[in-house]
């Protein structure tokens, strides 16, 4: 099973967007998948169903940041390169999906609005196009990975 079908399974059991992201790249940095599940439980529905930034994509900034982020020990270019890799990542999901917000990405429909939440649900937004976002989260995410070939992650093995 894919990354990103194993996504999508976790966010068809009840996990939202960003928990789905995050979660499946635990064994690359040698975390456990609770640890990721809790972590990213605050970031979905566009973080805490405000419908800001797109859940899936925050989740997949998680995975950038754990990538790519800047520690203690490292200079300055880490966050640099890290905030690059976040602009490459905002530009490929936008030119896929139109946005990185969250109610953009839903029709403009509010998910605390009842009936806009009923509609949403008439639609099956979460079930068709918010399961597409979460998995060109991850696809993104690993063709980015991929195609850096200096990437050395954090476990000690390429990508």
């Amino acid at each position: 099973m894919t990354k990103s079908e194993k996504a999508n399974v976790l966010f068809s059991k009840g996990f939202n967007c960003s928990q789905s992201v995050l979660s499946v790249f635990s064994e690359e940095f040698s975390l456990s998948e609770d640890d990721c599940l809790k972590i990213a439980c605050a970031f979905g529905g566009g973080m805490a169903r405000r419908q800001l930034t797109c859940g899936a994509v925050t989740g997949a900034l998680m995975v950038l940041g754990l990538n790519y982020g800047m520690t203690k020990g490292d200079d300055i270019s880490k966050k640099i390169t890290t905030y690059r890799k976040t602009a490459e990542f905002f530009d490929a999901f936008k030119k896929r999906n139109g946005s990185i917000n969250c109610m953009d990405l839903l029709q403009g429909l509010d998910m605390n609005n009842a009936a806009d939440l009923k509609k949403i649900q008439e639609l099956n937004l979460f079930q068709t196009i918010c399961c597409t976002f979460v998995k060109d989260a991850v696809d993104l995410v690993e063709e980015m990975m991929r195609q850096d070939p200096a990437l050395i992650l954090r476990s000690g093995t390429n990508p």
